[in-house]
């Protein structure tokens, strides 16, 4: 529920929403390549009423991964059917799971070594703050291929030990401030 004193869930969504639509600009003004791919990204929340700020949220931290130069589909995994998450978790190190029947959710989880330690949670914005929260307090690295997004989350959002910022963070930063 906390980290040093901070309230972890009722923090990061009031931080993430106060920076959304400044992120938004961020990644709007992004061209080439990576421009098109948050695009792409985005355009799920184009597509969907304003009423799921779920989806909203889930599409901001997708494009915020995609921004900083990492790959949200190695972190976020979207099956089908639940054999296929029953054949393929047992091989990821860590990241966030979906299974999917049709057009409904069946289950929202987290994996750490291979191991669901988390389930059934209510949306992915929130398997993604439960994931942060047991990284901070189990005292786990952050994923290489993630890393830059869990040091804005832990520096910028959360305000967590953010005197020394990565040269890509820091860029950010400086736009989001401006």
């Amino acid at each position: 529920m906390r980290i040093t004193m901070k309230p972890l869930q009722s923090m990061l969504l009031s931080q993430l929403d106060h920076f959304s639509d400044k992120l938004m600009q961020i990644f709007k003004s992004k061209g080439g390549v990576k421009g098109q791919k948050i695009k792409n990204a985005l355009a799920i929340t184009d597509s969907c009423d304003n009423t799921n700020i779920n989806i909203k949220r889930e599409c901001i931290l997708k494009g915020l991964m995609i921004y900083l130069t990492e790959d949200p589909d190695s972190f976020f995994k979207e099956y089908v059917a639940t054999e296929d998450a029953e054949n393929e978790i047992p091989n990821t190190v860590m990241g966030i799971y979906k299974i999917r029947r049709g057009d409904c959710t069946e289950d929202i989880g987290v994996v750490i070594e291979g191991v669901k330690v988390l389930s059934n949670l209510d949306c992915v914005i929130l398997a993604f703050i439960m994931l942060f929260g047991l990284i901070y307090a189990l005292d786990l690295s952050f994923p290489d291929n993630l890393k830059y997004t869990f040091e804005f989350i832990q520096k910028i959002l959360m305000n967590l030990e953010g005197h020394r910022l990565n040269a890509k963070i820091q860029q950010l930063k400086i736009k989001l401030f401006a």
